[in-house]
C-alpha cells in the first residue's frame, strides 16, 4: 500500500493532564535524572581511575553506567521539557528518531544485564578460569553483541513503523514515542508490526532471560556448596543486587510488550514505562555500587588523594 501519511507532528499526553501536578512532577523527575547522571558518571570516573577496579565485573558495570546515561537521556530531557509546556509536541522525524535510539538502548540493556549474569556465573562457578574466560577480547565481544542486537532490533521496528500511514489523530497516549501507542495511531494494517514485535521482542526476552536463569541456576547450586557462611552471604548479596535491577527492568518491559492487549490499558503502560526508562537507570549506581565495599573503598581513596593534592 502507498504511504498516505498526513501527520507532520505528534502530541504527547504526558503522565497527567492536570496542571496542578506538572511542577511537582517536574521537580521529582528532574531530581531522578540528576541522580542518574551524577551517579553513573561517578561510577565511570571511580572505575576509570581506580586500578583495583580494573576487573571484568567493573568493566561491565562501567559500560552499564554509560548505557544508562544514554538510555535515560533518549527520553528524559524531552519528558522534563514537556512539563513546562501547555502543548507537548514532537515532530514526525523527532518521534521516530527518539523511538529508534530508545529501542537501541533498551534492547542493549537487556543483553548487557544477561552478559553480567554470565560474568557472575564464571566468577562464582569457575573462579580459577575467570580472568582467562573473561579476557579483554571476550568482554569487548560481549559488549559488541549487546549493541549489535540493540541496533538490529531498533532498525527492524523503526523501518516497519515508518512504512505505515498516519492520517490522524496524532495524539500519543504516553510521555514519549513508544512502540504500541505509536502503532495505535496508524491508519494502515499493523499486523506485520505486531508480528515483528512479538517475534523480535519475544526472542530477545527469551534469549536474555534464559541466559540469566541458567547462569543463576548454576550460581545457586555452587553457592549452596560453599562451606563458609561468610562466602555464601557475600555471593548472595551480589546476586540479590543484580536480580533487583533485573526484576524491575524485565518486569516492566514484559508488561509493556509481552501482551497483545497493551494498547487497551495505556495508563498502566505509562507507569511501566516510567519504571524502565526513568527509574531503572537511576538504580544502577545506587544498588550495584553504593552497596559494594570495593567501590566505596575506591571512592574514599580517590577523595583522600584529591584532598591531599589540594593541600600541596
Amino acid at each position: 500500500m502507498e504511504n498516505n501519511t498526513q501527520v507532520t507532528e505528534f502530541i504527547l499526553t504526558g503522565l497527567t493532564e492536570l496542571p496542578q501536578f506538572q511542577m511537582a512532577l517536574f521537580v521529582t523527575f528532574l531530581a531522578i535524572y540528576t541522580i542518574t547522571l551524577v551517579g553513573n558518571l561517578g561510577m565511570i570516573i571511580i572505575i576509570r581511575f581506580s586500578p583495583q577496579l580494573h576487573t571484568p565485573m567493573y568493566f561491565f558495570l562501567s559500560n552499564l553506567s554509560i548505557l544508562d546515561i544514554c538510555y535515560s537521556s533518549s527520553v528524559t530531557p524531552k519528558f522534563l521539557a514537556d512539563f513546562l509546556k501547555r502543548k507537548k509536541i514532537i515532530s514526525f522525524v523527532g518521534c521516530f528518531t527518539q523511538f529508534y535510539f530508545y529501542s537501541v538502548f533498551a534492547t542493549t540493556e537487556c543483553y548487557l544485564l544477561a552478559m553480567m549474569a554470565y560474568d557472575r556465573y564464571v566468577a562464582i562457578c569457575k573462579p580459577l578460569l575467570y580472568f582467562v574466560t573473561m579476557s579483554q577480547r571476550k568482554r569487548f565481544q560481549l559488549i559488541a553483541v549487546s549493541y549489535g542486537a540493540g541496533m538490529i532490533n531498533a532498525l527492524v521496528h523503526t523501518v516497519a513503523a515508518s512504512r505505515l500511514s498516519f492520517c490522524g489523530p496524532n495524539v500519543i497516549n504516553n510521555f514519549y514515542c513508544e512502540g504500541p501507542p505509536l502503532l495505535a495511531l496508524s491508519c494502515s494494517d499493523i499486523s506485520l508490526n505486531d508480528v515483528l514485535m512479538f517475534v523480535f521482542v519475544g526472542f530477545n526476552m527469551i534469549a536474555t532471560n534464559l541466559t540469566i536463569l541458567i547462569s543463576y541456576g548454576y550460581i545457586l547450586i555452587t553457592i549452596l556448596k560453599f562451606r563458609s557462611a561468610r562466602s555464601r552471604q557475600k555471593a548472595f548479596s551480589t546476586c540479590t543486587s543484580h536480580l533487583m535491577v533485573i526484576t524491575t527492568f524485565y518486569g516492566s518491559a514484559s508488561f509493556m510488550y509481552a501482551r497483545p492487549s497493551s494498547r487497551n490499558s495505556q495508563n498502566l503502560d505509562k507507569m511501566a514505562s516510567v519504571l524502565y526508562t526513568v527509574v531503572t537507570p537511576m538504580l544502577n549506581p545506587l544498588i550495584y555500587s553504593l552497596r559494594n565495599q570495593e567501590v566505596r573503598g575506591a571512592f574514599r581513596k580517590l577523595l583522600g588523594e584529591k584532598i591531599v593534592l589540594q593541600h600541596l
